[in-house]
C-alpha cells in the first residue's frame, strides 16, 4: 500500500487556513449527513474512527483527507450520517487544537500521535515479565517530554512474599523521594484498586506498559463493562502478549475517562536531542547549565555538577546509570534519516 505523501509546509499553512475558516463559516452540511456538531473520538481503527457525541451516541466516520491525524481523545466537528444504510458513514471535517498530546516514535514513520488532552499518563509495570526500573525510566522522560503528569502502577503485587515486597518497596522509593507519585495494585486482592480509581475520577488518563503487565486487567477492574481482552505472559520469550490492539477511550463510571492503548514493548526516545533526555530526569534540573564545560556529558567530566551530586548521594545511583544507558542506545537506535 502506497504511503500517504507528506504536505509540504506551504500546504501544511493552506490546510490550517481552510480549517480555521470551516470553525467560522456557517454550519457544515453535506447530502446523506446531518448537520455539523461536536464529539470526541473514543476509537481509532484503519482509515476510520468511532466518535461520541454530545448526548453518549456512538458514530462510525470516515475521516477528512485534510486531517493530518486523529487519536483517541481528539475534540472534534463531524458531520452524522442520516442514512438507513449501515455502510453509509459520517465524517470528521475538523480536530481541534490538542490541549495535550502523547506521541511515539515510529522508525519509518517519524513521530506519530497516540492519545490527545490527557490530563496523565499512568505508566503500568508489574513484578511479571519483570519489574524494570530503566523502562519506568524510559517512560518518565516521555512523560516529561510532553509535560503531563505521570502515576506509576506496579502490578501483581500478590506474587511477592513480604521479603521480596520490601525490597520492591525499597527500590521504588527513589521515585516517591522525587516527587513521583506510586501505586502498588493487584487485581487479585484488589490491593490499591480503590487508590487508582480515585486517581482516574475527573481526569482522562492514559495507560501505559509493556505488553502482559496487566493493563487490561486493571482496566477490568475499574470499568467492569469494558470487557478489555486479557492476555498471558509467554512461556517462551517472559514477554506479555498483545490484547489491547486498538486504542479506545472509556468512561469511567464515578466521572472520568481512560485511554487504553496498545501495549508497547520498549518506549523508543531516539527522536529527542539528548538535551531533552537529561531534562526528563527531572533531579538533574537543579545542576543543568552549572557544570564547569558546557558540552559536559555528564559523566567522569571535570567538574560535572550531576557526577558530584551522584557520588555525594544526592542522586541515586541506579538512575543515573539508567540516564546513561539511555543516552549511550540513542545513536543506535535512531533511524538514518533523523541523524541527517
Amino acid at each position: 500500500m502506497a504511503k500517504k505523501p507528506k504536505l509540504t509546509h506551504r500546504q501544511k499553512r493552506q490546510v490550517s487556513t481552510n480549517r480555521s475558516l470551516r470553525l467560522t463559516k456557517t454550519p457544515i452540511e453535506h447530502d446523506n449527513l446531518g448537520t455539523a456538531q461536536p464529539a470526541t473520538v473514543v476509537g481509532r481503527f484503519g482509515k476510520h474512527a468511532n466518535v461520541e457525541d454530545a448526548n453518549g451516541k456512538l458514530h462510525k466516520c470516515h475521516i477528512r483527507r485534510t486531517i493530518e491525524s486523529v487519536v483517541c481523545g481528539d475534540s472534534v466537528i463531524f458531520c452524522p450520517s442520516i442514512s438507513d444504510e449501515p455502510r453509509d458513514l459520517g465524517i470528521i471535517e475538523i480536530v481541534h487544537d490538542r490541549k495535550t498530546v502523547l506521541t511515539r516514535p515510529d522508525y519509518y514513520d517519524g513521530v506519530k500521535p497516540i492519545a490527545a488532552n490527557i490530563d496523565q499518563i499512568i505508566i503500568v509495570s508489574s513484578i511479571v515479565p519483570t519489574l524494570s526500573p530503566h523502562i519506568i525510566d524510559r517512560y518518565l522522560v516521555a512523560c516529561e517530554d510532553v509535560q503531563i503528569q505521570p502515576v506509576i502502577v506496579i502490578n501483581k503485587m500478590e506474587l511477592l512474599d513480604e521479603e521480596d515486597r520490601e525490597m520492591v518497596i525499597d527500590l521504588l522509593s527513589v521515585y516517591h523521594d522525587i516527587g513521583y507519585k506510586v501505586l502498588l495494585t493487584s487485581c487479585v486482592t484488589g490491593e490499591g484498586i480503590a487508590d487508582l480509581a480515585q486517581l482516574l475520577t475527573d481526569n482522562i488518563s492514559v495507560f501505559v506498559g509493556q505488553s502482559g503487565v496487566g493493563k487490561s486487567s486493571l482496566v477490568n477492574q475499574l470499568l467492569p463493562d469494558a470487557d478489555e481482552v486479557v492476555g498471558d505472559v509467554s512461556q517462551n520469550s517472559g514477554l506479555g502478549t498483545h490484547t489491547t490492539t486498538t486504542a479506545k477511550l472509556l468512561h469511567f463510571t464515578e466521572g472520568g475517562d481512560v485511554i487504553d492503548s496498545p501495549g508497547v514493548r520498549e518506549f523508543s526516545l531516539w527522536h529527542l536531542p539528548d538535551e531533552q533526555i537529561t531534562r526528563g530526569f527531572i533531579e538533574f534540573r537543579d545542576y543543568l547549565g552549572g557544570c564547569k564545560f558546557r558540552d559536559c556529558k555528564h559523566g567522569d567530566d571535570p567538574g560535572c555538577l550531576i557526577r558530584d551530586a551522584v557520588d555525594n548521594g544526592i542522586i541515586d545511583e541506579a538512575r543515573y546509570e539508567s540516564y546513561h544507558k539511555i543516552i549511550d542506545a540513542m545513536e543506535e537506535k535512531r533511524p538514518s534519516y533523523s541523524k541527517s
